[in-house]
């Protein structure tokens, strides 16, 4: 997802976790990616959190 959005010519604002590799999180500004291991995503509830927000889902399974 990173190498796509530099590519179109997004550069992130700033990112954490690659370094664990149980979850990124990249910071585009407007758009904020968080990218999960399955268990991760379920203990952090992102979707329950900001569960009154829209929803986009992008490629992949969700």
């Amino acid at each position: 997802m990173e190498k796509t959005l530099r590519e179109s010519g997004e550069r992130p604002i700033g990112s954490e976790g690659a370094r664990g590799g149980r979850w990124v999180l990249l910071d585009f500004g407007d758009v904020v990616v968080h990218v999960f291991a399955e268990d991760e995503r379920a203990y952090y509830d992102l979707e329950g959190l900001w569960s009154d927000s829209p929803v986009e889902h992008v490629g992949g399974s969700v």
